[in-house]
């Protein structure tokens, strides 16, 4: 199934804020939380999605036929197609009870590993959610990364060291999240962390020969501060709009971001991608791969891993058309000299 289909399937399975909307671009959502909206006015999501389809292809058929190729060398893993399943916190919250956050995060693990992909798993205030998931990455051979947010350092530090036991192809902070109202509210508090406590995080992973990842990232001044950390990768991320509104969309910081740091870390971006050229288009303004969140929710909830796998064959079916009517055999090859 299409994700419009897909989509369909999931409105009965859904709860009162996700419309599983036919296109996830953000304005049905508004300014729902609970819910998949976004903070304050609710126009980040939507700015995030309205960037994409800003910008524009230059089509070049001039070339010998071939299949492109989709696949990205990444974390030291061969993946099929440049996406991953970005983090979830609470599904059943944000999205409905046909999932608890556990049962959510291994369908999505096993199902884009299926996909030779991988998915990055949410954290919450429950522990069993970063615990489950830490298993079931165990039990996948180290496919997936591991999300964690911006505790205090003492916790953060604990789950880490679980984290580290299942060998996951790389551990992730989403360091936006401190501006999440349940983090704030915890003694110690949890939120922003300083260069040097990030350090001691990214130190953590190279022990472990393990990268680590900030996500969350939306200029060049914290560019540059994530590369101090010793970080191996950014997410050009503002959170689907739901930790400040008033921000930018993430294609829009994306080619500077890149100019600044692209030499040192490796550079991936979210926030409203949803279609095999939108995958093109981050590619070209720069980013090594892309992350994609909201709408496999609403596949999982409309078919699980079926769902899933659907969705990622459907993104590099998008990607592999757009490749060869631009001329690009491989994802090396796309670069800006093909946006119009």
């Amino acid at each position: 199934m299409d994700y419009k289909e897909l989509a369909a399937a999931a409105r009965g399975n859904m709860g009162p804020w996700c419309k599983a909307c036919p296109v996830c671009d953000g304005r049905a959502c508004g300014s729902h939380m609970p819910g998949p909206g976004s903070k304050g006015t609710g126009t980040v999501a939507a700015r995030n999605f309205a960037a994409w389809q800003d910008v524009r292809v230059q089509m070049d058929t001039i070339h010998e036929a071939y299949d492109a190729d989709t696949s990205v060398k990444l974390f030291g893993r061969r993946l099929s197609v440049p996406v991953m399943i970005g983090p979830l916190g609470d599904v059943r919250l944000h999205y409905g009870d046909k999932w608890e956050m556990e049962d959510y995060n291994s369908c999505i693990l096993h199902a884009a590993a299926d996909a030779g992909s991988l998915a990055w798993t949410g954290d919450g205030k429950i522990a069993s959610i970063h615990e489950s998931a830490v298993h079931d990455i165990r039990d996948l051979g180290g496919c997936g990364v591991t999300t964690i947010k911006p505790w205090d350092l003492e916790t953060v530090m604990r789950k880490l060291e679980l984290a580290l036991t299942a060998r996951p192809v790389a551990i992730a902070m989403d360091i936006d999240a401190a501006g999440l109202p349940f983090l704030k509210g915890l003694q110690p508090p949890a939120g922003p962390k300083s260069v040097a406590e990030l350090q001691q995080v990214a130190d953590a992973c190279h022990a472990h020969d393990t990268p680590f990842v900030l996500k969350g990232i939306m200029g060049g001044r914290a560019a540059h501060k994530a590369a101090e950390t010793g970080a191996d990768a950014i997410v050009v991320s503002n959170h689907g709009g739901r930790v400040q509104d008033g921000v930018p969309a993430t294609a829009e910081v994306l080619p500077a971001i890149e100019r600044e740091v692209g030499g040192d870390l490796k550079v991936l971006v979210d926030g409203g991608i949803r279609s095999g050229l939108d995958v093109f288009r981050a590619l070209a303004l720069g980013a090594d791969a892309c992350l994609v969140c909201r709408p496999f929710a609403v596949v999982t909830y409309g078919a699980g891993a079926e769902g899933v796998k659907d969705y990622f064959a459907q993104l590099t079916r998008e990607l592999r058309d757009t490749m060869e009517m631009c001329g690009a055999r491989t994802v090396a090859d796309i670069g800006p000299e093909m946006l119009a």
